[in-house]
């Protein structure tokens, strides 16, 4: 995950654009590449929401039940998912009012979910080594930092799962245009939310395995009946049966439940912008470039990313609840895709410069190289391992599979293989962004020299226009790029 943050700091450096991959991508290897890098994003964002809303909902019950509101709700696949289905819709309209109001709410929102974690984390440890902890508690050791005596198959899902942990940190780089300094805030904020994430994920896996070991009964980590939801299941352990105790179990239910909320909204946030840089470039239709006049966010970007979401998690649990236990590793494989690509992109848009210094190799050519390359070779290998029929069994023990294979992989790649699909189709009706008309393909060399000639954009036509300065105009507005002077259409009407 560094790698590839530092992958994003340098090519947002180069051009702070709120479509990221998709931008970045396209400049590198062209069209077809990039409108896979963006629908990755997009897909990968859609699926997670199911995910998210499913916990948000839960929790909601559990959190009441902590605060004397005593209920059995949060095990009722009806109210959770018409609870979960409310928190889509609630981030939903939060990010589309604006990216103040979002980031007030995150900073809320972080508040007590660190200070949470501090807490679990320093009562564990002190337990532990005050021998007060239950049996089955062990002291920390380095070697559980080393990942020993995994099979490759075992390595590169796990891998995958943390891709999925780690993700997210990119959504402060898909808000580049917003930043006071869209060029450099936004990549440092990259990387140090990864180490800081690195941080605090440390910190807690390893109190809560030193608490609870690794048994297969009670609060142990091995009991598979804890699996699904380990806070819950230590939480009455570590806190106690005390007012304190019942208070320490209302946060903890508390910051799941706002850890769920944030991630939701963060999830829409990038995914609008997204899809706003691919319609105000003709890879979406233009639709999806407008952008409110007053609250200056993407208006069908973020709408519509709020509707396809609800609408996937709704159909997946009439499917099957035993599928969005599928939807972890699916999402791991869109993140390496998306991932693993932007790191290629970094070190082939910078081609020329990579030797003109050290530290031109090494954070725009060495590190994002391997990034990539290790992302898609756990790609590889976990496909393999998803495919296997028995890898992700039901409550029952029966295998969940899709058309004999594991499910994971099939909704993993199908839905990524659905893009060229849509993108077809997009072709089919616009053809201007496949053909280069309106992204130019180039090296960083080129982007200057388009820069200092006014054409690193093309001819964008309809309702966008690109001014010499480099603003991306809409019939609604700037899409939240620094504005140069009064921009116009082209035609001598001011807008």
């Amino acid at each position: 995950m560094y790698f590839i943050a530092v992958a994003y700091r340098e090519l947002n450096e180069a051009e702070p654009d709120c479509g990221t991959t998709f931008t970045w991508v396209t400049r590198a290897f062209g069209p077809v590449a990039g409108w896979m890098g963006g629908w990755g994003i997009v897909i990968a964002d859609i699926i997670v929401m199911a995910n998210l809303a499913q916990i948000a909902g839960a929790y909601s019950f559990t959190l009441a039940n902590e605060l004397g509101l005593h209920n059995s709700l949060d095990s009722s696949t009806f109210w959770s998912t018409a609870a979960g289905l409310l928190w889509i819709g609630v981030m939903t309209w939060i990010s589309f009012r604006g990216i103040e109001v979002s980031a007030r709410l995150q900073y809320a929102l972080l508040t007590i979910e660190v200070l949470t974690l501090i807490m679990v984390v320093g009562v564990a440890v002190w337990k532990v080594y005050s021998g007060s902890a239950p049996a089955g508690s062990a002291k920390p050791s380095f070697s559980w930092l080393w990942p020993s005596g995994l099979s490759m198959s075992v390595l590169s899902s796990t891998v995958l799962l943390a891709a999925f942990i780690y993700w997210g940190w990119d959504s402060a780089v898909s808000t580049n245009e917003e930043a006071d300094d869209p060029s450099r805030t936004p990549g440092r904020a990259a990387v140090i939310s990864t180490l800081l994430l690195l941080v605090i994920y440390v910190f807690v896996s390893i109190a809560t395995v030193a608490f609870a070991g690794t048994g297969d009964k009670g609060i142990g980590l091995g009991n598979e009946s804890n699996a699904d939801d380990v806070f819950t299941a230590i939480g009455p352990s570590l806190f106690g049966d005390t007012f304190l105790g019942h208070a320490g179990l209302a946060l903890l239910a508390i910051s799941i439940l706002t850890s769920s909320a944030a991630s939701t909204q963060t999830t829409v946030l990038p995914t609008a912008r997204t899809a706003l840089s691919m319609g105000v470039f003709r890879a979406l239709p233009a639709k999806f470039s407008t952008v409110h006049p007053r609250y200056q966010t993407p208006t069908w970007s973020t709408l519509g990313m709020g509707i396809a979401s609800a609408g996937f998690y709704l159909l997946m649990t009439l499917i099957s609840t035993n599928i969005l236990g599928a939807l972890i590793g699916a999402i791991g494989l869109q993140i390496a895709f998306y991932y693993g690509i932007t790191g290629f992109a970094c070190a082939w848009f910078y081609r020329h410069s990579l030797r003109t210094s050290a530290r031109h190799f090494v954070n725009r050519g060495l590190i994002p190289c391997l990034g990539g390359a290790f992302l898609f070779l756990m790609f590889a290998y976990a496909v393999k391992s998803y495919a296997e029929p028995d890898y992700l069994l039901d409550d029952n023990g029966k295998n969940v599979t899709i058309w004999g294979f594991g499910a994971v992989v099939v909704v993993g790649v199908v839905s990524l293989l659905g893009g060229f699909a849509l993108m077809a189709l997009q072709w089919s009706r616009d053809a201007a962004f496949f053909r280069g008309r309106t992204l130019r393909t180039g090296s960083f060399e080129d982007l200057q020299r388009w820069r200092a000639e006014g054409t690193q954009y093309g001819v964008i036509g309809g309702d966008v226009t690109i001014t010499q300065e480099g603003d991306l105009v809409t019939d609604g507005g700037l899409s939240g790029v620094p504005t140069g002077p009064t921009p116009t259409t082209g035609e001598g009407e001011t807008r």
